[in-house]
C-alpha cells in the first residue's frame, strides 16, 4: 500500500518492506476448530492489521484530534455544576437570542465547545485531503439523523415511548439519507477507487501476485466501522435529543443519558476519524481522488471530454480449461512471461531474462490443468477482414 512505512509492529513480520495485510499471522485460527469459522479468521487478520497501524500511523494530530472531541462533546452537554441544562433553560428563547440570554458560564462552555469542535473539522480537513468530499456528505448524513431524532422528540418527549407513527417516519427518513450517503455514495467510491487502483497500478502477469494485492487492500474491516459509525450516530442523536426533550421544569434530568451521548459522541469521532484515515493511507500515496466509476465519467462529461478508454493489457488464459495464467500481452502487442517461480525477471519469450540471464521460456504450464502449451495460444487473435 502506498502510505504505509517499513518497520516492524506486533503481530507483524518485522524488516525493512512496508508492512502489508497479508504479512498479519494469527497465534491460532478459528478454521483449527471448524473450517465453517475460516471467515472469522479473515476478519480478524483484518482487525489486527488495522490496530497494528493505527499504533504505527496515528500520532499527535490524532490524538489531538480525539482529545478535542471528547472535549467538545463534554462542555456542550454537561452542565458542570451550573444547571442550565439540568433546569431546562427558556425555551422562549433561541438562536442568538437565547445565547445572549445564557448565563456567563454556560456561555463559555458554548463557545469552548464550538471551538472545540472546529479545531476537530479543522484537524480531519487537512490530514486526510482525498476524503474531503466524503467528509461532507457524512458530516450531512450525522446532522440529518440529529435533526430527525429533534424531531421525533418534539412531540414525543420520551421517544420512544408515547411516539407516533409521524415520530418513526422523520426518524426513518432521515435515516434513508443516512444510508444513500454513508453506503451509496462514500462506501462505494471508496470500494470501486480501490477497484481501479488495484487493477491499474498492481498490474502483473503472475495471477499469484495480483491476488496478493487484492487482498492487501481488503476493504472488510473499513466497512465494519462504516457500519458501527452509523450506528454510534443514531444512538448519539437519540441520548442527546432524550436527555432535554422534556419541558422546563425537569425533574428525572438523567446524567446516564447525559453519559451516553458523550461516549456514543466521543466513538463515533473516532470510527468516523478511521473512516477517513484508512482510504487516506492505502490509496493516499497513489493520489487517488476517491470517486464512483459514474461519479468519474460525470466528471469527464462536465469537463467536455468524452471518457478515455485506456486499453487494458490482456492476461494470459490456458487454451485448455481457460484459467489464468503468469503471461500478459501489453497494449503495445508485447508479450511478457516471469522466468521462474525462484526468479522474479520479466521479459519477451525465448530472450534473457534481465534478472538471471536465463532464456525465458516459450511455453509454459498451467498451474491449475498443468497442460503445457505455446505462449501465443494463451492469448486472444483478432480477426482481419
Amino acid at each position: 500500500m502506498e502510505g504505509e512505512d517499513s518497520g516492524s509492529t506486533t503481530g507483524l513480520q518485522a524488516g525493512s518492506e512496508p508492512l502489508r495485510l497479508t504479512d498479519v499471522q494469527l497465534p491460532w485460527r478459528f478454521a483449527e476448530r471448524d473450517e465453517r469459522l475460516a471467515l472469522l479468521d479473515v476478519f480478524l487478520e483484518d482487525f489486527v492489521f488495522h490496530a497494528a497501524m493505527i499504533r504505527k500511523q496515528w500520532g499527535a494530530g490524532e490524538f489531538t484530534c480525539l482529545g478535542l472531541a471528547l472535549a467538545g462533546m463534554v462542555l456542550g452537554a454537561w452542565d458542570l455544576g451550573i444547571g442550565e441544562l439540568a433546569g431546562g433553560g427558556d425555551y422562549n428563547r433561541v438562536g442568538l437570542s437565547g445565547f445572549r440570554n445564557l448565563s456567563d458560564f454556560s456561555l463559555m462552555l458554548a463557545l469552548l465547545s464550538i471551538i472545540a469542535w472546529a479545531g476537530v473539522l479543522v484537524t480531519i480537513w487537512s490530514r486526510y485531503p482525498i476524503m474531503r468530499e466524503n467528509l461532507v456528505y457524512l458530516g450531512i448524513a450525522m446532522l440529518a439523523v440529529q435533526m430527525g431524532s429533534i424531531s421525533a422528540h418534539s412531540q414525543s418527549p420520551d421517544f420512544p415511548n408515547g411516539s407516533v407513527a409521524r415520530d418513526w417516519a422523520i426518524l426513518g427518513i432521515t435515516n434513508l439519507v443516512l444510508f444513500f450517503l454513508s453506503i451509496v455514495v462514500v462506501h462505494r467510491a471508496v470500494i470501486e477507487t480501490r477497484d481501479i487502483h488495484v487493477e491499474e497500478r498492481h498490474a502483473h502477469p503472475d495471477p499469484r501476485v495480483v491476488q496478493k494485492a487484492w487482498r492487501d487492500h481488503s476493504l472488510r474491516a473499513w466497512s465494519l466501522s462504516l457500519g458501527m459509525w452509523m450506528i454510534l450516530v443514531n444512538l448519539m442523536a437519540w441520548s442527546g435529543a432524550h436527555a432535554i426533550a422534556d419541558r422546563p421544569p425537569i425533574e428525572s434530568y438523567s446524567n446516564l443519558v447525559v453519559a451516553m451521548f458523550v461516549v456514543t459522541g466521543f466513538l463515533s469521532a473516532g470510527f468516523l476519524m478511521h473512516i477517513l484515515w484508512y482510504p487516506q493511507f492505502m490509496l493516499g500515496g497513489a493520489e487517488d481522488r476517491i470517486q464512483s466509476v459514474r461519479a468519474r465519467e460525470v466528471a469527464g462529461e462536465v469537463a467536455g471530454e468524452a471518457p478515455e478508454v485506456i486499453p487494458k493489457a490482456e492476461q494470459g488464459k490456458c487454451p485448455i480449461c481457460s484459467n489464468n495464467t503468469p503471461a500478459i500481452r501489453h497494449a503495445t502487442g508485447r508479450i511478457e512471461v516471469s522466468c521462474t517461480s525462484e526468479c522474479s525477471g520479466l521479459g519477451k519469450p525465448g530472450t534473457s531474462c534481465p534478472e538471471c540471464d536465463a532464456i525465458l521460456p516459450t511455453r509454459i504450464e498451467c498451474p491449475s490443468c498443468s497442460s503445457n502449451t505455446t505462449i501465443v495460444s494463451h492469448f486472444s487473435r483478432s480477426e482481419a477482414w
